[in-house]
């Protein structure tokens, strides 16, 4: 994803829930110096991410009620499938809770922070690459959470890119899973776990919903 191209919809985004600009470079900065200290630019991240998912199906978890249910109909917790056919896990946020509650440990998770950050390291030390969200109102959970997650974690931002913090496209971190698959090539890409039109959330949640639609709906 071109910075360029995503522009615009950012733009979109900023003016409709009143986001300024600044804060979301504030804290890609911030991520920027957290990752500089720990010795890495993400550049074998990215890599590892492109390997993980050239050619493959990416199964994209929410963490909808339906998350569960969904896990089981789609048999992602068994291990009856051969390497080479077995999908490629991809958690937002706080669906890495439930995917670990039912044995399930996630390829990547997708996450601002918001989610359980004690699962989230779990699933980091478990093999998990940690694909971490930086935002104008996350930059203490980045600096909390950061220092302590191995080497196979990655920083993102939805502003202006810099040298070791990337810009894939999207806004919410299911969204951002669906840009992130579709960037480094999977062949397929299923959603399981998503509800966009849940009506028991707040209206700032509802209009997050409807951004997250509307950017998969671009997507696939």
């Amino acid at each position: 994803m071109r910075y360029k191209t995503w522009e615009p919809t950012y733009k979109e985004i900023l003016k409709d829930f009143g986001f300024e600009q600044e804060n979301d470079d504030r804290a890609a900065r911030e991520a920027s110096g957290i990752i500089s200290h720990k010795g890495s630019n993400g550049k074998g991240t990215k890599e590892t991410i492109k390997n993980l998912l050239k050619g493959k199906t990416a199964i994209i978890c929410g963490n909808a009620p339906c998350l569960e249910a969904d896990i089981r109909e789609k048999r992602i917790d068994s291990d009856i499938l051969p390497f080479r056919h077995k999908p490629v896990v991809i958690a937002a946020d706080g669906a890495t809770s439930v995917l670990l509650r039912n044995a399930v440990i996630p390829d990547i998770v997708v996450t601002d922070l918001d989610g359980n950050i004690a699962d989230i390291i779990y699933a980091n030390r478990l093999g998990s690459i940690i694909v971490v969200h930086a935002h104008g109102d996350n930059i203490e959970k980045l600096k909390n959470a950061l220092p302590v997650l191995k080497e196979n974690v990655i920083c993102t931002t939805q502003s202006r890119p810099l040298r070791n913090v990337y810009n894939f496209g999207g806004f919410t971190d299911g969204d951002r899973c669906v840009f992130l698959a579709k960037e480094f090539g999977a062949k397929r890409i299923e959603l399981i776990g998503f509800d966009f039109e849940d009506k028991n959330v707040s209206a700032r949640k509802r209009k997050k919903l409807k951004w997250a639609k509307r950017l998969v709906g671009d997507v696939l």
